[in-house]
C-alpha cells in the first residue's frame, strides 16, 4: 500500500477530520478550558435533568471508564454535581450546576464558530450533503462503535 492509498482511506480521512475539528474547537474555546467531550456531557446534563451516568454514557457515546474521568473533571470544576438516585442508590446521577449552565451559554458562540470554520470552505450545498452523508454513515455503523450512541428518554427530576 502506498501513502497515496493510505491518504484515500475513509478511516484515515475521518481521523484527520476529527483532529482538525478538535483543533478548531480548542482554539475557539481556549478561554473556557473545555474539551469537546466535556461540552457534550454538559449539554446532555442540561437537556436531561437527573440523568444517571449510564444513560449519559449512552447519549454521548462514551464508554463508562472514559465518562467517569470526564465527570470527575467536570465535578472538580464545579460544573456538575454527582449524586445517588433516590430510586436506586446504585445509580449515580449527574446534575448541571449554575456555573455549568452559565458556561454552556457563554461557550456556545465559540463552539458554533469552530463547527462553522470546519465546514466553511465548502459551498453551502456541499456542506448539507457532507453532513447528511456523514450522519447517515454514523447511524448505519453505530453498532460497531466501542460505545454506541443510544438515545434514551428524558429523565424527569426526582
Amino acid at each position: 500500500m502506498s501513502m497515496e492509498d493510505l491518504y484515500a482511506k475513509p478511516g484515515h480521512l475521518i481521523r484527520r477530520a476529527h483532529q482538525i475539528v478538535v483543533g478548531m474547537f480548542m482554539e475557539e474555546c481556549a478561554a473556557f478550558d473545555l474539551t469537546p467531550v466535556q461540552y457534550a456531557c454538559l449539554v446532555a446534563a442540561r437537556e436531561n435533568p437527573g440523568l444517571d451516568a449510564t444513560r449519559l454514557s449512552h447519549l454521548v457515546a462514551l464508554d463508562r471508564a472514559t465518562l467517569g474521568k470526564v465527570l470527575d473533571r467536570l465535578a472538580d470544576k464545579r460544573l456538575i454535581r454527582r449524586g445517588s438516585s433516590t430510586r436506586d442508590r446504585r445509580q449515580k446521577t449527574v446534575e448541571l450546576t449554575h456555573a455549568g449552565a452559565r458556561l454552556i451559554a457563554e461557550v456556545e458562540p465559540a463552539v458554533s464558530r469552530a463547527q462553522d470554520r470546519f465546514l466553511s470552505r465548502l459551498p453551502l450545498g456541499e456542506r448539507r450533503a457532507f453532513m447528511s452523508t456523514l450522519s447517515r454513515l454514523v447511524e448505519l455503523n453505530n453498532e460497531y462503535s466501542r460505545a454506541p450512541l443510544r438515545l434514551v428518554a428524558n429523565v424527569e427530576q426526582e
